[in-house]
């Protein structure tokens, strides 16, 4: 039986490549492990940050689109990112860390069950660390040991993900039925998934909301990816999917991995893509997100590309 074994990466929407490469990198301490480009568009960067290789499960990943406007909240739409720290510990030095900083930010108080710390980025991108409190985490995630975080309180990888719908028995359908998550809790407005039973790098969080759908603009959230672990695995899924009566992209070959692609009944868009080959498919562990980076059926393009890019270092 095939299971989903957790996130695989979340993407964004950023306005300001520069600004979007320093906060992540100077305030949250991440690793930039991929510069390269939307390989749909080529004219826009597409940015990935995580631990020391991009490990799935760690991976924020952005499409930087100037004429981005402001996203205007609401339903139908992924709206919350968890990212796992140490201890509650940790949540006290990140909270003086977002003072001193001036990042948006609330006070110490609970989510889902665990000690939490909301914040937002400079474009509004709403996020919550979590008190991993020595929970169990994924064993290919491997720390950056040059993130300028004080090591016992850096983020570990992606949690509990958070997704606004009207309809919330669809997708709960969808994540069980589907993909044998297990249900952990359930309200008449909210249910709680894992997809690793007691774990919160799998974890998803769904919230019933009425009311219209949210427009999409800088800082919002494009689309949540979900683990397989190889292109059999992922053969798999794309019969299951359809069998469902869900409309598949087939595989599309990402080079760093393989995905597929689908909306759910509420039209959130689920991306499955497979654990490898990884961003070292094309740089040494040392060289990650050093230098703009193309798969090999843009490499022609190059000159071309580069001359549309402004420089983000």
């Amino acid at each position: 039986m095939h299971t989903i074994s957790g996130h695989h990466h979340i993407s964004m929407i950023t306005k300001n490549a520069q600004l979007n490469n320093q906060f992540y990198q100077k305030v949250l301490g991440l690793r930039r492990v991929k510069k390269t480009v939307n390989q749909d568009d080529p004219s826009m960067y597409h940015l990935f940050y995580g631990d020391l290789t991009g490990s799935a499960g760690t991976e924020l990943s952005f499409f930087e689109m100037p004429i981005a406007g402001r996203t205007v909240r609401g339903t139908n739409a992924i709206t919350q990112i968890g990212l796992l720290v140490p201890s509650f510990e940790s949540l006290e030095y990140w909270q003086r860390r977002f003072e001193l900083l001036d990042v948006k930010h609330g006070e110490i108080t609970s989510y889902v069950g665990r000690d939490a710390l909301h914040f937002e980025d400079f474009e509004g991108l709403r996020m919550i660390l979590i008190n991993n409190d020595g929970e169990e985490v994924p064993e290919k995630w491997s720390e950056w040991q040059d993130s300028i975080v004080e090591p016992k309180h850096r983020i570990l990888g992606m949690g509990t993900v958070e997704i606004t719908v009207r309809y919330l028995e669809r997708l709960a359908k969808t994540l069980k039925d589907m993909f044998s998550y297990v249900e952990v809790s359930r309200s008449e407005k909210e249910a709680i998934f894992q997809s690793k039973a007691g774990q919160s790098f799998g974890e998803i969080v769904i919230k019933q909301q009425e009311g219209p759908s949210e427009k999409p603009g800088r800082g919002s959230i494009h689309h949540l990816a979900i683990r397989a672990k190889d292109e059999n695995e992922l053969r798999y899924w794309d019969e299951v999917i359809k069998e469902r009566g869900f409309h598949s992209t087939g595989i599309v070959n990402r080079f760093y991995f393989q995905s597929l692609y689908f909306r759910e009944s509420n039209g959130i868009l689920i991306e499955i893509a497979t654990d490898g080959p990884g961003f070292t498919a094309d740089s040494t562990v040392e060289e990650l997100g050093g230098k703009l980076d193309l798969p090999p059926f843009l490499e022609e393009k190059r000159s071309e590309i580069e001359a549309k890019l402004v420089p983000l270092d």
